[in-house]
């Protein structure tokens, strides 16, 4: 067998392929951000921050090229989502744990992945599929949005304020600032909304007896 056709046989692999080879390294980079969080340091900080947006541009990419390339798996299914309810509830209790996002902000981002995870459980049992909205990729979008600018204003704190750039920045993601709570809110707001809207289109699933 010639080297291309085992290279191509890898590509369109039903395991390994690209899309999933993407989804495993945002899991690997959730890994690192939770490193470089822990370090509490500048440098800490900032790979947190570089590992966080490589991990959400790949949550936007694995997806497109799967459809994209005709490589939708099965293990693409499973991966994806949990690669992404991993990653962003890492990222929430962080900011928990920083003060920036409050407590109870972060109980209802992950409790509606709960909830979804176990509706999709009923679906799965009853031989039905739960496919993603439109709604949740708003409300993942959101999410990562408030992530981002959270976690470049922890980067920036250990900087020169006195650079007219950075001080344009850590105004724009500031605490202070509009863009932390506008993205807050509207994550808030999208997660309870995309809960609500999976609970209502399962309401068969859950009131089915027996």
């Amino acid at each position: 067998m010639s080297r291309v056709a085992i290279a191509s046989g890898i590509v369109h692999s039903p395991i390994v392929n690209l899309p999933n080879s993407i989804t495993v390294a945002r899991l690997l980079m959730t890994g690192v951000f939770v490193a470089g969080a822990a370090q509490q340091s500048l440098l800490g900080h900032w790979i947190a921050l570089a590992a966080f947006v490589i991990a959400a541009i790949s949550d936007f990419l694995d997806g497109y090229l799967a459809r994209k390339l005709n490589l939708v798996t099965n293990m693409g299914k499973l991966l994806d989502p949990l690669a992404d309810k991993i990653l962003v509830s890492a990222a929430y209790i962080y900011l928990s744990a920083t003060c920036l996002c409050p407590v109870w902000v972060t109980v209802v981002i992950i409790g509606r992945e709960f909830l979804v995870t176990g509706l999709r459980q009923l679906a799965v049992e009853a031989g039905q599929v739960i496919a993603a909205d439109n709604l949740g990729k708003w409300k993942t979008t959101a999410q990562l949005s408030y992530c981002i600018s959270c976690l470049l204003f922890i980067a920036l704190q250990g900087m020169d304020s006195t650079h007219s750039g950075l001080i344009f920045l850590v105004d724009l993601v500031g605490d202070k600032s509009w863009l932390q709570p506008v993205t807050l809110w509207a994550s808030l707001i999208l997660t309870v909304w995309s809960g609500w809207n999976y609970t209502w289109n399962a309401r068969g699933l859950i009131l089915k007896k027996g």
